[in-house]
This record gives structure tokens, C-alpha cells and sequence, in this order.
């Protein structure tokens, strides 16, 4: 599935994801990420999604938060509980980077990638970090591939390289290994925890 029917389907039920999700969903693993941060600059959330969750906390520790989301009407929810924070309505894979950062987050968001483009999102994000920044995000365990599933009743894809290959990438872009954990077994949701050198 393109970005862009993905953008279409969350933009249908993005009130519906904002009830949803709650409001510690994720949130350990930001705050573990976030303990291996030096400077507290930029900080990206690459599919933001409507709560803002991550871009508060960003905010309250320092940040200059931005969040990036396909969905027109993710940002728009996003945007009112955080109007401090800056908005970028764009494809991870098309969007140039407008500065370092030194910290990104993709919590399950680049997993709706197609599979062909999970390794060139990946190296884009490391590329993204300033020295000492952190990337946090999430991804499939298990063998490469892709897969689909309905919420909502509509179809939405996934995909992953598998742990082994995403942190094979990372190291070739540089960027140490800090946490992997398998967060939601027997789910095969992985949350990983990387440092560019």
C-alpha cells in the first residue's frame, strides 16, 4: 500500500485512533530513549498520529518538537494539543530533512512502508541524527516480509526487514545499539533504541 492510501485511510478514523490510543502507550520506551539523549535540541516524531503524546513529553524535556505524520487530519488533531509544536504534513520517504536532529521518534509508523523502502526510510532516519542523537522506533520481529490487517474495516499494510537486518543497517550508518525488546509478546512488535557515534 502507497503512503498515500495510507494518509486516506488514518485521515477516515483519525478521531477514532485519538480515543484509542492511550495516553501511556509507548511512553516507557520514550522516556528509556530519551535517558540516553546529551543535548536536547530538535526532536522529530515521524508519524506523530493525532494524541501528541510523544510531543509533549519532547516538549516538557527540552525540545524543540516537530511532528511529521502523512495524515492531514492526524496533524490537525495533533496540532491542538500542541501548538508549540511545528507540523510537517509529508511522506518519511520523500521529505528532506530540514535539520539534524538529536533525537527521532517512529513509533509505529514506518512500518506501513512497503518493503522495498523500510531500508532507505531507516538509513534517511540515521542520516537525520546529529551526532549523539537518538532514533527510537518500532518494527516487526520475525522474518522479512510483508503482511495485512483491518482496523476500522479498512485495510491497512506492514512490513519489516526483521530485527537482524535493521540493526545490521544501523550499524552501517554508524549508530551503536542501546535497547531491542520484543515489548508486546507473544506480539511480534519490536521497539528499538539506537545512537548515531
Amino acid at each position: 500500500m502507497e503512503p498515500v492510501e495510507t494518509a486516506a485511510h488514518y485521515d477516515r478514523i483519525a478521531g477514532w485512533i485519538q480515543r484509542q490510543t492511550g495516553a501511556t502507550y509507548g511512553v516507557a520506551a520514550l522516556r528509556r530513549a530519551l535517558g540516553f539523549t546529551a543535548d536536547r535540541g530538535a526532536a522529530l516524531d515521524v508519524g506523530c498520529g493525532p494524541t501528541g503524546r510523544f510531543l509533549t513529553i519532547l516538549e516538557a524535556e527540552g525540545f524543540c518538537a516537530e511532528g511529521l505524520d502523512v495524515s492531514a487530519a492526524m496533524l490537525a488533531l495533533a496540532a491542538e494539543r500542541n501548538p508549540g509544536a511545528t507540523f510537517h504534513r509529508a511522506d518519511i520517504c520523500e521529505w528532506n530533512f530540514p535539520r539534524a536532529y538529536d533525537f527521532i521518534a517512529a513509533w509505529d509508523s514506518t512500518f506501513h512502508l512497503p518493503l522495498d523502502r523500510q531500508e532507505p526510510a531507516l538509513r534517511k532516519l540515521c542520516a537525520g541524527l546529529a551526532p549523539g542523537g537518538v532514533l527510537l522506533f518500532t518494527c516487526g520481529g520475525g522474518s522479512p516480509g510483508e503482511i495485512s490487517g483491518e482496523m476500522q474495516g479498512l485495510q491497512f499494510d506492514y512490513s519489516t526487514l526483521g530485527v537482524e537486518r535493521n540493526v545490521a543497517i544501523l550499524a552501517e550508518c554508524g549508530c551503536l545499539l542501546r535497547h531491542v525488546e520484543y515489548d508486546q509478546w507473544p506480539e511480534r512488535h519490536v521497539v528499538i533504541i539506537a545512537q548515531r557515534e
